[in-house]
């Protein structure tokens, strides 16, 4: 059974738009990334808070039926923090976020300036998760998962349902993976319209694991994109849907993402985190090949990193 689909994105976008941004695309010339073909960049890394994360955190806080005293909780090893927290701001509520003590010190220092109260623990994103399920039994607060919720799903799916009118020509998208929320709203929305490509770091194969052993199992965590892509356990809701519509499960090396990072700010002046470079590296790094007029676009999903980092 697919638990997300067309009705609950509507729903999701409808409920979203008064806080969400409508992000922009880059249409790239065949030759400004060397690779022969054009690519369209989704470049969701300039939506609120640097990450598609709000749209997701805003209808499942948006969709609750009702809204505890305690205010809203969550996990996350950075950018999902970051969301809720702003989403948290916006509606007047108290906001509790456990993020790992692998998470960017840049995410860290923007959680320590939004507001909520941050703890800092763990070695990885499963281990704040841990610490969060228990402080949340404790105060009755709001659970915001980082990607394994319905809500959470469809808000994410309203990133293609925007694509698709923006780029109604593109036939692939590539999308960087770690628990699986973004791409399973994206493949949710798509049902199959297009060719939908995972792309994950080999040191955090989460969902290539899970589609080679036929459901969910651990996998993992390491390298320079665990802070945003380092779920050790693909989502259990998203699973079916990923199973279903995903055409591909690429893994690419820590060294690709790094080139894919340095490309989008020759290239375009862009500056991406890790994980919103991931997807960009199946390609630079031909792990993915798209066939001479393929219309290939690209989810550019974060940006929550030093800037010196980059170039």
């Amino acid at each position: 059974m697919i638990p997300v689909g067309h009705s609950e994105i509507e729903a999701a976008a409808v409920r979203i738009a008064p806080y969400v941004r409508h992000t922009p695309v880059l249409h790239l010339e065949k030759d400004a990334l060397g690779l022969g073909v054009p690519v369209t960049l989704k470049l969701e890394m300039l939506q609120v808070t640097g990450t598609f994360k709000a749209r997701g955190a805003f209808n499942r806080i948006l969709a609750a039926p009702e809204r505890p005293a305690a205010g809203v909780i969550a996990a996350s090893g950075g950018n999902h923090g970051l969301a809720v927290a702003h989403a948290a701001r916006q509606l007047g509520l108290r906001a509790e976020i456990f993020v790992p003590e692998i998470s960017n010190p840049a995410k860290i220092a923007r959680l320590r300036e939004s507001g909520a109260t941050l703890h800092v623990g763990g070695a990885a994103y499963a281990d704040a998760f841990a610490a969060m399920e228990l402080r949340a039994r404790e105060t009755g607060a709001l659970v915001v998962h980082a990607y394994d919720q319905t809500e959470v799903i469809a808000g994410q799916g309203t990133v293609a349902r925007e694509l698709e009118r923006e780029v109604p020509e593109a036939e692939t998208l590539l999308v960087a993976v770690g628990g699986g929320g973004l791409i399973g709203g994206i493949a949710a929305w798509t049902a199959g319209r297009r060719r939908i490509v995972a792309v994950e770091p080999e040191a955090c194969p989460c969902l290539h694991n899970a589609l080679m052993a036929g459901h969910p199992v651990d996998a993992p965590v390491g390298g320079i994109a665990a802070d945003s892509l380092g779920a050790r356990r693909i989502g259990e809701t998203a699973f079916p849907i990923l199973r279903h519509y995903v055409a591909a499960a690429l893994l690419v090396p820590d060294e690709a993402i790094r080139a894919a990072q340095r490309a989008l700010w020759r290239a375009c002046r862009i500056v991406a985190e890790p994980g919103g470079a991931a997807a960009l590296a199946a390609l630079l790094a031909g792990a993915y090949r798209p066939a001479a007029e393929e219309r290939v676009a690209v989810l550019v999903c974060g940006a929550n990193c030093d800037p010196g980092t980059v170039a």
